[in-house]
């Protein structure tokens, strides 16, 4: 068994603020990598930019990063932090700038590597040290060391290593107050799945069962909360709460990594723009039962400690997720079977997965 996160994860009110002296050691020159509206919406930003001010760290800001991030726009972020001389790179956000910062690394340190070098992890150079300030509950990329970028023809891709993991990560659960109900639901639910498809992974490990299963202990009354009640009944401690259930996530697929719900989620990002934690959490059902059929043992222990049935999660689930909404006809599902063949996300899921319990999953989804 291996357990190895080296990141400095630290989650709190005003943990930003606080960090002056942990960023000062890092370097005297930063860039601070976001999308465009959401890391000031928050107030990170403007705290990020206060600590860096008072720890005597110069930075300069890349916004280009959309909701998917680009290995295009993760080398821009890259040359802009090499022009500016950055010793290191400052992402703020959900998993999007904060995987992007992580690639961004990886440019910046190689500013010659091409696209077919970084997903074979060809890194002649250092890759500069990262800072993750998390605004969403869902990601769990503070603490994990993969990247997932959308590549040149539109793919999903990630590269995973442990010299992605973040220097240092930072969490305030007052950051999510700006959070729209549905982004927030579905960054819920990505939490829940990085759990659940740890949990039940090929790789699981007793460890990263220890964290899954704690990340579903806090995420079931918060669940029920949203369920009954909507998001605006969340109270600041209940969004660290939210939050500190994502980060157990995180280190639960720090060690598994994730299993067909992610694998075949990407397919609804790429093509039908479903954000991604409901093109992950639609596919939950099927892996739960999927699971229990195969991991009997494990589903009883499940249930023992969160309190709650397999049956009773999917409901809970499907309460809280809003609606995916996308139909595909027998023949565009026929089609998607191609690119789940040898698929390392559906190999590390439990039990036999063949064409036509494929097949069966996709139908559950898309013609119901």
């Amino acid at each position: 068994m291996r357990f190895f996160v080296p990141t400095d994860m630290r989650i709190g009110r005003g943990i930003v603020s606080d960090s002056a002296d942990r960023l000062a050691a890092l370097g005297s020159r930063c860039l601070i990598v976001t999308g465009k509206r959401s890391a000031a919406a928050c107030g990170a930003l403007a705290d990020m930019a206060a600590a860096l001010d008072a720890a005597g760290v110069a930075y300069a800001q890349y916004d280009g990063i959309g909701q998917n991030p680009t290995v295009e726009s993760c080398r821009a972020a890259g040359d802009a932090a090499a022009q500016f001389g950055a010793e290191y790179i400052v992402g703020i956000g959900g998993g999007s700038p904060l995987d992007a910062a992580k690639a961004a690394a990886v440019f910046a340190g190689n500013p010659a590597l091409d696209d077919a070098s970084l997903f074979t992890y060809a890194w002649p150079q250092r890759i500069l040290p990262v800072v993750c300030v998390g605004t969403t509950a869902g990601t769990g990329s503070e603490v994990t060391p993969v990247s997932v970028l959308t590549n040149a023809a539109g793919r999903k891709q990630s590269i995973r290593d442990d010299r992605l993991y973040p220097a240092l990560s930072l969490g305030d659960g007052r950051y999510l107050r700006a959070l729209p109900e549905h982004f927030l639901r579905s960054c819920a639910v990505d939490a829940a799945a990085h759990c659940v498809e740890s949990y039940f992974n090929r790789n699981h490990t007793d460890v990263s069962r220890i964290f899954a299963l704690r990340g579903l202990e806090i995420l079931r009354p918060l669940f029920e909360k949203m369920r009954d009640s909507g998001t605006q009944s969340l109270t600041d401690a209940d969004r660290e709460r939210l939050y500190l259930a994502s980060i157990y996530g995180g280190y639960a697929i720090s060690v598994t990594g994730t299993a067909f719900p992610h694998a075949l989620g990407y397919y609804l990002t790429e093509s039908h723009s479903v954000s991604h934690g409901i093109a992950c959490g639609v596919f939950l059902p099927a892996f739960l039962r999927h699971s229990r059929q195969c991991e009997p043992a494990a589903a009883v222990r499940l249930e023992t400690v969160t309190g709650y049935g397999i049956q009773a999660w999917i409901a809970l689930l499907d309460a809280v997720m809003p609606p995916c909404g996308v139909r595909l006809t027998a023949e565009q599902m026929d089609a998607l079977q191609v690119r789940y063949a040898n698929n390392s996300g559906i190999a590390r899921s439990p039990g036999e997965i063949n064409a036509q319990t494929l097949y069966a999953i996709l139908t559950e989804v898309y013609a119901k």
